[in-house]
């Protein structure tokens, strides 16, 4: 089964920004991204990036540069991701002290998870907590 070999997710959370490369910034800086690749167009804009946070990634790009993904999300509202993190507390105070807005402190949940919840510069809702769900195959 794809993605499914331990090296490669099988899920790529995908999000267009008037500003992808100030949304690249604050998601390596902020919320501990890591770049693994970003392609530019000749204009500037970002083609295509790729962020990768623990066995996981994001993808990402410029609005407005046509194609059949940037029309179909052309009307689509702000997206969410919950992506886990092994220390919730020192990613929220780096998440702070980078300036993303935080909508939610780090609280422990009923099911056992402590999570706090921000959100980018754009709108989009980025959740940090310890739950992590076994998937079985």
């Amino acid at each position: 089964m794809a993605g499914m070999d331990g090296r490669r997710p099988s899920i790529y959370p995908t999000l267009l920004y008037v500003d992808a490369k100030a949304a690249i910034k604050q998601l390596t800086e902020a919320f501990g991204f890591t770049e693994l690749s970003v392609y530019e167009g000749e204009d500037g804009s970002v083609l295509h990036a790729e962020l990768v946070q623990g066995n996981g990634a994001v993808m990402l790009g410029s609005k407005g540069r046509g194609g059949p993904f940037d029309e179909a999300m052309r009307k689509a509202g702000p997206s969410a991701v919950y992506i886990v993190v092994d220390d919730v507390d020192a990613h929220h105070q780096r998440a702070a002290e980078h300036g993303a807005e935080i909508l939610m402190p780090p609280t422990d949940q009923d099911y056992g998870s402590r999570d706090y919840m921000a959100r980018d510069a754009e709108g989009n809702i980025w959740s940090f907590g310890t739950y992590a769900p076994e998937i079985a195959v």
